[in-house]
């Protein structure tokens, strides 16, 4: 196949520098380690016991762990062996890490965990909030990690649009993790493109299309109203879901001043939380012990990690670009094999979402003779194709083209495909899916977020 991109090789870039080094850790220490997206390094752990992200590493396996693109740390309770091959940008050993009051909080869930199973009864709901790069999603994936090794089965909701759990940034979603973490990847891919590492249930997924859950805040409710109805339903309907509880994992934007409070307050009564817990902020802290202290809901402070820095608008940039490649193309340990198809404008539907809108159900509304350009519907069904699509990756979503905007936006996510092509004079569009035939008769959701990936097919 000559398809663009298919450059395996550009993928699996070749390790620079094999230095390799052997570092020994004491107990309750962690290496904690930079590396860049142009470099790669392994690890193996040659000897006591180490985790990352909660995830336990095997000992002396035959085929390294590789990273690349991450800023992360590997944990050991009672000291380890590690071997790198490959050259980090940052790394160290810390001495000072605040492993053991996460480890306190995970055991603190297991009883809360406990009684529910007694008293057949809901477990702990648990909230992570805190500012930008305090380490809420290290800390999700600790708790959701530390909850499976228990022999529970944790329901994860990311309700952050930057982030991807299992599908791409500009989404909310949801799953239950019914098997380990993924060392190298965190969460792991996306498992709705083809085979993935972690045997996992697909993610219920939704298109928010903006980077900031205060973008509109009204367009954030409604879809996360969406979500918790389906996370409420799953763990009703699943006891070993149920007893487990569910884990969320927020925006660090929701934590800029109290105008945001009220989607933090939002979350809280749509998830039935009852488990708040604040990482690396006092006043965070302070605000939300008034708000949300009474019976029957606990508020946890916790220190952020020294680990944490601050990843800037490359890095980020870098990584939103990496998920929509690998949603696509797969990684080096589980290659895809996407299919690049022309088809007519007029075959299918697609909607535009914008910050600049005022409600989503507005932007949502098709266009017509007598459409008018307002403050309040400044968008519109897209009649005619325009090459400001190309690069873009667009949300097919489970609604019918003769669904109403309120189905639509009730829609879950069932794919991405990638617009690496547009003819306006034609009135074509050729377009990049992860998989062969046809496209289903469905809506396509275009937002702003993520940001067109002009190398993908490079």
């Amino acid at each position: 196949m000559a398809l663009p991109g298919l450059n395996f090789d550009a993928i699996k870039l070749p390790l620079q520098e094999k230095q390799t080094v052997v570092h020994e850790l004491k107990s309750n220490t962690e290496w904690r380690f930079e590396v860049s997206f142009e470099r790669s390094i392994e690890v193996k752990l040659l000897s006591g016991t180490a985790e990352i992200f909660g995830t336990e590493l095997a000992q002396n396996q035959l085929e390294p762990y590789v990273f690349r693109g991450a800023k992360a740390a590997i944990y050991t309770w009672h000291g380890c062996k590690l071997e790198v091959t490959g050259s980090c940008s940052v790394d160290y050993i810390a001495e000072e890490t605040p492993m053991i009051s996460y480890g306190n909080t995970h055991f603190a869930l297991e009883a809360l965990r406990e009684d529910a199973v007694a008293s057949n009864t809901l477990g702990p709901r648990v909230l992570v909030v805190g500012p930008a790069n305090a380490g809420k999603t290290s800390l999700a994936k600790l708790l959701s990690a530390y909850a499976y090794r228990s022999g529970r089965t944790p329901v994860v909701a990311n309700l952050d649009p930057k982030e991807g759990f299992l599908t791409i940034p500009g989404t909310i979603s949801a799953s239950a993790l019914e098997s380990i973490v993924d060392v190298s990847q965190g969460w792991g891919s996306s498992p709705i493109t083809g085979p993935s590492q972690i045997p996992t249930k697909l993610p219920l997924v939704y298109q928010y299309g903006l980077e900031d859950p205060d973008a509109k805040p009204d367009n954030f409710k409604a879809i996360v109203r969406r979500l918790a109805l389906s996370v409420n339903n799953r763990l009703e309907d699943d006891s070993n879901a149920k007893s487990t509880g569910c884990i969320i994992d927020t925006a660090g934007s929701m934590s800029n001043g109290r105008e945001n409070y009220g989607i933090i307050q939002h979350i809280v009564s749509e998830f039935q939380v009852n488990v708040l817990i604040i990482l690396g902020s006092e006043r965070l802290y302070s605000d939300m012990f008034r708000r949300f202290s009474k019976p029957g809901v606990s508020i946890l402070k916790l220190d952020k990690s020294g680990g944490c820095v601050d990843r800037d608008v490359t890095y980020l940039q870098q990584a939103r670009d990496t998920q929509v490649k690998e949603y696509f193309f797969g990684s080096p340990q589980s290659m895809l094999s996407p299919h690049s198809q022309q088809i007519s404008f007029d075959e299918v539907l697609i909607y535009r979402v914008s910050s600049e809108s005022s409600d989503f159900l507005d932007s949502l509304l098709p266009g017509d003779d007598e459409y008018t350009s307002s403050s309040d519907k400044i968008f519109e069904k897209l009649d005619e194709p325009t090459s400001m699509m190309q690069n873009a990756t667009l949300a097919i979503v489970q609604a019918e083209p003769t669904d109403t905007p309120e189905t639509v936006r009730d829609s879950s996510v069932i794919g991405f495909v990638f617009i690496s092509e547009v003819d306006d004079k034609r009135r074509k569009i050729r377009m990049l899916t992860p998989m062969t035939g046809r496209l289903p008769k469905k809506v396509l959701i275009w937002g702003t977020f993520p940001e067109p990936v002009a190398n993908l097919l490079g």
